[in-house]
């Protein structure tokens, strides 16, 4: 069993490579956010969706975009508004006079990498338009059902709930992002550093493919392939049922949560620790690994309660005293 870890753990640490070849290239553009691009891997490399919450002027779109312009896919940028309608998005039914039949007019949701940008702009019907295609991979039209091109990826930008102008996200959409990364400031020398490379009229943005998308595929059959011992799966079961019931495991958060996580939460954490893993040129997972993806894996699956409200305490305080709490293998 350890001759197997130690050669799968070897064979990551090549395979790897791949993840560093994209950081480093992302890396020309953006200054600092490291935490960010490296959620962002999690992502493509877990074929999870990201959502990225902050304040604007925080380079979300930008790590987006430059994201997807280290690899060789198609790339769709929609912009989110009050009036946008699904249709938009998804693609509709045109009729033709001359051949007195209707034709399909695919949307921009019919790519490989999709940036919604501020999604919480639009009102429900369109967020929800995008269901199909983040949960299914595919999307219908009238009575066809397209699938879409892989890897397929949406990554979502959105300002606070709390500014004007926006719509909360369904509790069913927000479900199908696989992590929610809120977007700090920078530090005092990453923002001299932003200073330098930004303030001119004519910014150098530009990044170069350094990977295809049949790699970005291969790269998730290894993802798969990651040991994740009986003992990790254990913990990863306990720290999502201590949100449905933190009083099981002696956490004093009883009546904080109205509605815990998913099982989708368990599959989620344990493929973001095993990509995560992959980053850090490991063949295995660490306690580690899911301590440090598992706040942006849980925090938006769980709804505070009125109670927690009251106390000032937030899904991610909730989540951070559940993971300080819970045992560790």
């Amino acid at each position: 069993m350890e001759q197997g870890i130690t050669a799968l753990n070897e064979y990551v640490k090549q395979e790897s490579a791949f993840a560093q070849k994209i950081l480093r290239q992302a890396g020309k553009v953006i200054v600092g956010q490291h935490h960010l691009l490296e959620r962002l891997m999690v992502g493509l490399l877990a074929d999870g969706h990201v959502l990225l919450e902050g304040v604007p002027g925080l380079a979300k779109t930008l790590a987006v975009k430059t994201l997807a312009g280290t690899i060789q896919a198609r790339f769709q940028r929609i912009q989110f508004t009050p009036d946008l309608l699904p249709a938009d998005l998804v693609g509709t039914l045109v009729f033709d006079p001359a051949t007195n039949q209707f034709h399909t007019k695919k949307g921009p949701i019919f790519a490989n990498f999709i940036l919604a940008d501020e999604i919480n702009r639009a009102p429900a019907k369109v967020q929800s338009a995008l269901l199909e295609a983040m949960q299914e991979r595919q999307v219908t039209i009238g009575e066809t059902t397209f699938p879409l091109d892989l890897p397929f990826l949406v990554l979502a930008t959105q300002n606070p709930i709390e500014q004007e102008g926006t719509y909360p996200l369904p509790e069913a959409q927000v479900d199908r992002f696989m992590l929610k990364v809120c977007v700090g400031y920078p530090s005092r020398s990453e923002e001299l550093q932003i200073l330098d490379a930004m303030a001119k009229t004519q910014p150098d943005l530009t990044v170069e493919p350094v990977v295809s998308p049949e790699e970005v595929l291969h790269a998730r059959k290894v993802v798969d392939q990651i040991y994740l011992d009986d003992k990790l799966k254990e913990y990863i079961v306990n720290l999502v049922l201590a949100t449905r019931a933190p009083g099981d495991f002696n956490i004093r958060i009883e009546g904080m949560i109205q509605y815990g996580a998913s099982p989708r939460a368990t599959i989620n954490l344990a493929l973001a620790a095993k990509a995560y893993a992959f980053i850090q040129g490991r063949g295995y997972v660490t306690p580690q690994d899911v301590k440090s993806i598992g706040l942006e894996v849980l925090q938006h699956r769980i709804v505070p309660s009125f109670e927690a409200e009251a106390e000032e305490k937030t899904s991610a305080d909730l989540v951070q005293q559940i993971f300080a709490e819970v045992e560790v293998p």
